[in-house]
C-alpha cells in the first residue's frame, strides 16, 4: 500500500513539473515576440544616386538682317481749296479732280447766272467719251446734276434718260473749256443754255422745298433759259433698277412745241457763241471762269 501511494504521488509530481516546464517555455516564447515586435526594423539603406549636370547650352542667335528701307515717295499736292457753305456736298466732287491739271472750277467763286434770290438751272453740252447734256439745277447751295444722253426735248411725248451724277459747285455753271483725256469726264465743254428757274412743285397746296421734292423723286419747274423755256419735270424712274437714273420730260404747256428741237438746231454756246467743236479747234483761246 504505502509503495502503491509513493508511485501515485511521484506520478503526479511528474506531471506537475512537466506543466511548470511547458508554462516556463509558453512564457519565454511571448517574452521573446513582444521583445522582437518592440524592436524597430534596421533601415536599409538605399544606394544613393549621383545627378547628372545638364551642360549650359547658349541660345543661338540669328544673324541680324538689315532692314530695307523704301525710297520716300513725293505725294503730289492738291491746291487748297477754300471750304465752302455746301461743305461735305462737294467731297465726291473733289475726290475725282486734280486741281492741279483739270481747269474746272473748285467751288470758290459765286457764278454769274446767280441773281438776286432766284435758283438757276444750266445745261452744259459736253463731249466726253460719248457726246451728251448735263442738266443742272441750283439746289441749297450746290448744283444737282443729271447727264442726259440725248439733251432736253420740247415735245411731251419724249422722255429722256437722266442719269444722276455727283453734285457740282455753284460756279461750275460758268465753266467752259477743255478738260484733260485722262482726268474725270475729260472732254470740251460748253454752256449750251442757262437761266433762272422757278419751283411749280406742290405739296398740300403748298409749294414744296426743291430739296423735298428731290427726297420724294419727282421735281417740277419752269426754266427761263434763251434756249428752252417751259415746264419740265424730273422723275426718279429707276430704269432697270438703278438708283441713278432720272427721266427729264417736258410738261405739257404753251410752250411745249415737238416741232421744235434746240439741241440740233441751236448748237452755239450761250456764254462765248462758239461750238464744241469750235472749242476742240482751238484750246488755247478756251475761256473758263478761272
Amino acid at each position: 500500500m504505502a509503495s502503491t501511494r509513493q508511485k501515485a504521488a511521484s506520478s503526479q509530481s511528474a506531471k506537475r513539473a512537466t506543466r511548470d516546464a511547458k508554462s516556463s517555455t509558453a512564457s519565454k516564447a511571448t517574452t521573446v515576440k513582444r521583445a522582437a515586435a518592440d524592436t524597430p526594423a534596421p533601415r536599409t539603406k538605399k544606394a544613393a544616386v549621383t545627378r547628372t549636370k545638364k551642360t549650359a547650352v547658349a541660345p543661338t542667335k540669328k544673324p541680324a538682317v538689315a532692314r530695307t528701307t523704301k525710297p520716300a515717295v513725293a505725294r503730289s499736292t492738291k491746291p487748297a481749296v477754300a471750304r465752302t457753305r455746301s461743305g461735305d456736298k462737294l467731297a465726291v466732287y473733289r475726290s475725282k479732280r486734280d486741281f492741279g491739271k483739270t481747269p474746272e472750277p473748285q467751288g470758290t467763286s459765286p457764278s454769274r447766272w446767280k441773281k438776286n434770290d432766284n435758283p438757276f438751272f444750266v445745261i452744259q453740252k459736253h463731249a466726253a467719251s460719248r457726246l451728251h447734256y448735263d442738266f443742272r439745277l441750283e439746289v441749297d447751295g450746290v448744283l444737282k446734276s443729271w447727264a442726259v444722253p440725248k439733251g432736253p426735248s420740247m415735245d411731251p411725248a419724249d422722255k429722256r434718260l437722266a442719269v444722276e451724277t455727283e453734285d457740282h459747285p455753284m460756279d461750275y455753271a460758268d465753266f467752259e473749256g477743255i478738260i484733260p483725256e485722262d482726268e474725270y469726264g475729260g472732254g470740251t465743254v460748253i454752256v449750251w443754255d442757262a437761266g433762272p428757274y422757278r419751283n411749280l412743285k406742290e405739296v398740300g397746296g403748298k409749294e414744296a422745298s426743291l430739296a423735298d421734292s428731290y427726297r420724294r423723286g419727282t421735281i417740277e419747274v419752269w426754266l427761263e433759259g434763251k434756249k428752252i423755256r417751259g415746264g419740265f419735270a424730273l422723275v426718279h424712274s429707276r430704269m432697270g433698277e438703278n438708283e441713278k437714273n432720272w427721266l427729264l420730260i417736258k410738261m405739257k404747256d404753251k410752250a411745249a412745241n415737238p416741232e421744235d428741237d434746240p439741241v440740233s438746231e441751236r448748237t452755239e454756246s450761250v456764254i462765248s457763241g462758239r461750238t464744241i467743236e469750235d472749242v476742240a479747234r482751238s484750246p488755247k483761246k478756251v475761256w473758263s471762269s478761272k
